[in-house]
């Protein structure tokens, strides 16, 4: 690639800035295209809370590796103007990530998402009174937002055949993602869950929905037939994916909360048996051990017991473990990438090779 080409950080963030402005567009004439003069009070206040959600951060690394996938087979620097369905791909996809945040929040009884309130915590503090129809709004605006990220692939001007497919491909990662979520809980009681279970977990929550699905959209929103490279999507996805989730294992121990927009330790204080967990877990005797074994779980544990816990895992290099571990998988990831030259574009495929380094230091 020319020295002077856009980085693979560069081109993510064009992507990400462009798709922000029409994002909130989307989300100003959301109420009025549901007729809503007549929404009561409850809806608009979901509706508001969903777009605050949605347009208050995140990496949109999903809208990144869509917009990217299409360049493998177009010369358009900005293919989201020019290819049709993938600006509704991409709306769709960010919905249904959007779902899935409100519901994991839920499930984890969060009281923060990317340095705001959740979606659940701003209910029940509208609605201190009414607990469970504040947690019956929360559900509900998850479930909103999963069924409009459907909506927008059917609105999508396409030839019939090429909707079809790209609704396929998202209704496929819609089950995925509440599978996920359902084998994500199992782990959270299965105190010796194994590398397969946790691998699968990963599998579902992030390789499919995060990468796989942009992937196999942006080639078909351009005209290409990914099943025809299916094999080595796979790999790259998964490849990609368990470093990506790896990464974020970390950034919950020793990440910055004032960057992440979590505090630290939330998987400890929510019980998830991670691979970072695993791993402190088994290189940990005596007192050690207990201080780590005490907190799994235990949502009650203060920031001084995290940052307790956070030294002890330094003592015993856990986060070199682990960072080894998330740099050996982007590896591979690139390099499955490499092999894309033989048959699309090789700009593009640069971009591929550069995003699993890119993820392995993200510090959010």
């Amino acid at each position: 690639m020319n020295s002077s080409a856009p980085t693979a950080l560069q081109r993510a963030a064009g992507h990400q800035r462009r798709f922000d402005a029409a994002f909130e567009k989307y989300f100003a004439e959301l109420a009025d295209d549901m007729d809503g003069s007549r929404l009561g009070r409850f809806t608009p206040r979901c509706l508001h809370l969903l777009a605050e959600l949605s347009l208050r951060g995140g990496k949109r690394i999903r809208v990144a590796l869509l917009y990217e996938a299409a360049r493998l087979v177009t010369a358009e620097e900005e293919p989201e103007a020019e290819v049709p369905g993938l600006l509704e791909a991409a709306l769709s996809l960010e919905l249904l990530h959007s779902h899935a945040l409100v519901l994991d929040d839920i499930i984890d009884d969060s009281p923060l998402r990317r340095g705001g309130p959740s979606t659940y915590y701003a209910l029940r503090e509208d609605l201190p009174q009414n607990p469970q129809t504040a947690l019956g709004l929360a559900m509900m605006t998850g479930d909103l937002a999963g069924f409009l990220a459907l909506r927008e692939l059917f609105r999508a001007d396409l030839p019939a055949d090429r909707r079809q497919a790209m609704i396929d491909v998202q209704l496929g990662v819609t089950t995925d993602t509440v599978i996920g979520q359902i084998l994500d809980l199992e782990r959270d009681v299965t105190p010796s869950a194994d590398e397969a279970l946790l691998e699968t977990v990963y599998e579902y929550k992030t390789t499919r929905y995060s990468i796989l699905a942009p992937l196999r959209l942006g080639l078909l929103a351009a005209g290409e037939k990914p099943a025809e490279h299916e094999e080595s999507l796979r790999r790259y996805a998964g490849l990609a994916g368990l470093s990506g989730q790896l990464r974020d294992d970390y950034l919950d121990l020793f990440g910055d909360p004032d960057i992440t927009g979590k505090p630290l330790g939330a998987d400890l204080r929510a019980g998830r048996v991670t691979h970072l967990v695993r791993d402190l877990l088994a290189a940990t005797d005596g007192d050690d051990h207990a201080t780590v074994r005490s907190a799994l779980g235990n949502p009650d544990r203060t920031a001084r017991t995290i940052d307790r816990i956070r030294d002890i895992a330094y003592r015993h290099e856990v986060h070199t473990r682990l960072q080894s571990a998330i740099d050996r998988h982007a590896e591979a990831a690139s390099a499955e990438a490499a092999t894309w030259r033989r048959h699309w574009r090789e700009d593009a495929v640069a971009v591929f090779e550069q995003l699993p380094a890119w993820n392995t230091r993200r510090t959010r």
